[in-house]
């Protein structure tokens, strides 16, 4: 990095104060591991090697459709926002890049780069936004946006997208995330099927404009805003949408937009089968789309969702690159905090998916050994992965303890200090 926005030597004077402590346990697990013929040392590079991007949103405080309330130090533009999305990999070295969203985070792609290469960051996919409206937008999206009724609306919509492709093609991004918030909210409101049918023809235009190293996500979503009806409300709808595009079309599995207890890693399975698994919005949810911290609620299943990833890894499934990024809202907490958790969580799931021991796994399925199948699935999980990822962030110059390290350096106060304070809205998301 050339820019850096927390001084080495805090780093370096943290990482002193926990070195000693941090090699032991390090040297432990590493013995333990061993006693299982896995080398710590082979787990700790494929961990270091595993990257997630942040969402630029993200390092703002959140809201929910009641209230808003902003904390110090609040991201004024997106170059604000990358200041701190820097700051979470500097600290974690396991977020490198960083998901735009347009129109918010819309600015000169040649400041966007230059600001990207002078911070060590690159950028991911695209998002573009068609729920809500723009200023100065001639055509409102209040009833719906690439399958609304009205031609010219669809049109805006597909163009707006257009523009999200072009700008994130003079950044370096390969990839165009569409989520909609078209439905209905009352049965008759619309005609499921011709709605479908306009949404997917609006959806072909905005794939033929792709480059073509590029790959197109689309989002499935159970309900919000429309609570009724949602276009594209669930797994089967989004890989029909996939295979009705083409070969650079696939599906974004957001955690959070499912019903509650639905078999998520089956769904991952499924999409990684039939070539359809284009990435992941990682958050966790206890109701619905909390957008939670990753982990914070459903830890081991965020494990088994790895599970599956790291099973199609080992068996060089063709094709095989899902996209890894983080979808949150942070309403009570410091944002740059709850990403470093949350990439620190992501990393622990893989690190404990790649401890599982495949070939045992495989006998007791074979053996209908359903104990000691789901036994082996635990042993892995139960091990405390938290020395092999420290190693590994420190190893690339981050933070043995990257949120401890965080406060140390007293960056939330120095923005705060810089940047003016915003007094909280009444209600709306932001």
């Amino acid at each position: 990095m050339t820019n850096l926005k927390i001084a080495a030597d805090v780093i370096a004077d943290q990482n002193d104060k926990r070195s000693s402590a941090h090699k032991a346990d390090f040297a432990a697990l590493g013995e333990k591991l061993a006693r299982s013929n896995i080398d710590i040392e082979a787990i700790t590079a494929k961990v270091a090697d595993f990257f997630v991007a942040v969402p630029s949103w993200g390092v703002g405080t959140g809201g929910t459709r009641f209230a808003r309330f902003p904390g110090p130090g609040e991201p004024r533009h997106i170059f604000d926002k990358l200041d701190d999305c820097s700051v979470i990999q500097q600290l974690t070295r396991a977020t490198p890049t960083v998901s735009l969203h347009i129109p918010w985070d819309k600015a000169d792609p040649k400041e966007l780069k230059a600001k990207g290469d002078a911070l060590g960051l690159g950028f991911d996919a695209m998002n573009s936004n068609t729920f809500s409206d723009a200023p100065d937008q001639a055509h409102s999206y209040k009833y719906g946006s690439l399958s609304h009724v009205d031609a010219a609306t669809r049109a805006q919509a597909v163009e707006h997208n257009l523009e999200c492709i072009e700008l994130g093609n003079a950044i370096g991004a390969r990839a165009l995330t569409v989520w909609i918030g078209d439905g209905s909210n009352f049965p008759g409101q619309s005609n499921f099927t011709r709605q479908f049918e306009r949404y997917l023809d609006s959806m072909r235009n905005i794939y033929k404009a792709l480059p073509d190293d590029w790959r197109l996500f689309s989002e499935h979503k159970m309900y919000e805003p429309a609570f009724y009806s949602t276009v594209v409300q669930d797994w089967g709808t989004n890989y029909m949408i996939a295979q009705t595009l083409g070969e650079k079309a696939f599906c974004l599995v957001d955690l959070g937009h499912h019903a509650p207890n639905t078999n998520i890693e089956m769904i991952v399975a499924r999409l990684i089968q039939f070539g359809k698994l284009g990435g992941f919005h990682f958050n966790d949810s206890k109701y619905g789309d909390d957008d939670l911290d990753a982990g914070s609620v459903e830890p081991y299943r965020l494990f088994l969702v790895f599970n599956e990833l790291v099973d199609a890894e080992h068996r060089g499934v063709k094709g095989f690159n899902p996209a890894h990024m983080i979808d949150q809202s942070h309403n009570v907490t410091d944002p740059i905090e709850s990403l470093i958790a949350s990439a620190n969580e992501i990393r622990r799931a893989y690190a404990q998916a790649l401890l599982v021991d495949r070939l045992r796994l495989e006998g007791f399925q074979n053996e209908n050994d359903a104990l000691m199948a789901t036994e082996t699935l635990k042993h892995a999980y139960r091990t405390d992965v938290e020395p092999i990822l420290a190693e590994a962030r420190q190893r690339a110059g981050g933070a043995i303890d990257p949120i401890a390290t965080y406060r140390a350096s007293g960056y939330r106060t120095r923005v705060a200090a810089e940047r003016p304070a915003i007094k909280g809205s009444s209600g709306g998301i932001v």
